[in-house]
């Protein structure tokens, strides 16, 4: 009969896994899919933030003399129909994209926070009327109530960040909201009231920390959504305006008349959006099952 090594098994299991580095290994071997979307985002934040370093040419300058070439040494994705390099501009639009979707998800969850705190914790009728707002929002998609935000406010990137922010805000304020009517019932809270500590202060300091794990989450997963969506209103002509690179702009630009010509314009800034969203998504499957303990086996 084969005997067991229980040592070599709790090692191949992590329970050696002590070290900040070790931690960090066996999470990674545990969880695939989500450290190549760890390192899919890593790629993207590290190009949007050296992209003035890794561009070749100016994403902006014309050079009608090499209008649509074909990806070569010089140009390794082509250029547009105005000789724009495409390389540079997908680059640079990497920036852009990392700007609004960590600006529209800060400021909905940001927003989302306290509002779903206070809705929770406080409840009667501040409660009452964000059920309402809430339901009233949530009732559009995500992509609507952006575009008719955008329609309204114009086309920009200040704009873009706060028509796709909104739509978020009762998305984050509901997760916040249902953690904080759990988490107000617990005994610790009650001894923070006995000892006459205030409701703002047991709210922010005691409740408040003990949402930020599924708050973490969501705001992982929201964010494919928001590249995904600042894209679609590019596509459409109401995100961020010319002469800057956006990949849903750079598709829209190309999509219906270059599309056979020159495929290469729809291709990259296409594998460009679905790489970031896919890697957004798998980073975020892998930090829910982190981080909720529901998820785990």
């Amino acid at each position: 009969m084969a005997t067991i090594d229980y040592d070599l098994e709790l090692k191949r299991a992590g329970a050696n896994a002590t070290g900040g580095w070790r931690r960090v290994l066996f999470l990674a071997r545990r969880h695939v899919l989500g450290a190549a979307g760890l390192i899919i985002m890593t790629v993207f934040v590290f190009t949007a933030i050296f992209a003035n370093v890794l561009a070749r040419f100016d994403p902006l300058t014309v050079d009608a003399a090499h209008a649509l070439a074909r990806p070569s040494a010089a140009h390794w994705m082509g250029t547009d129909s105005f000789g724009r390099d495409v390389f540079s501009r997908i680059i640079h639009g990497a920036r852009i994209s990392l700007a609004v979707g960590l600006g529209s998800t800060a400021l909905g969850g940001t927003i989302g926070v306290i509002v779903g705190l206070t809705s929770g914790y406080l409840s009667g009728w501040f409660d009452l009327v964000f059920q309402r707002v809430s339901d009233i929002l949530q009732a559009l998609p995500l992509l609507v109530l952006a575009l008719v935000m955008t329609a309204a406010l114009g086309p920009s990137l200040p704009n873009v960040i706060i028509a796709i922010a909104i739509p978020l805000i009762p998305t984050v304020a509901r997760v916040i909201r249902a953690n904080t009517l759990a988490l107000r019932e617990q005994p610790f809270v009650e001894a923070a009231k006995s000892i006459g500590m205030s409701e703002v202060r047991i709210a922010v300091r005691h409740v408040l920390p003990n949402t930020l794990a599924p708050l973490i989450v969501l705001a992982t997963a929201q964010l494919g959504s928001t590249i995904l969506t600042e894209a679609s209103l590019s596509f459409l002509g109401l995100g961020i305006p010319e002469p800057y690179p956006s990949w849903g702009r750079m598709l829209s630009e190309s999509a219906a008349e270059y599309v056979r010509t020159a495929p290469w314009l729809v291709i990259f800034p296409g594998i460009a959006i679905s790489l970031a969203v896919f890697g957004t998504n798998l980073f975020g499957d892998a930090l829910r099952d982190i981080l909720d303990p529901r998820q785990r086996g």
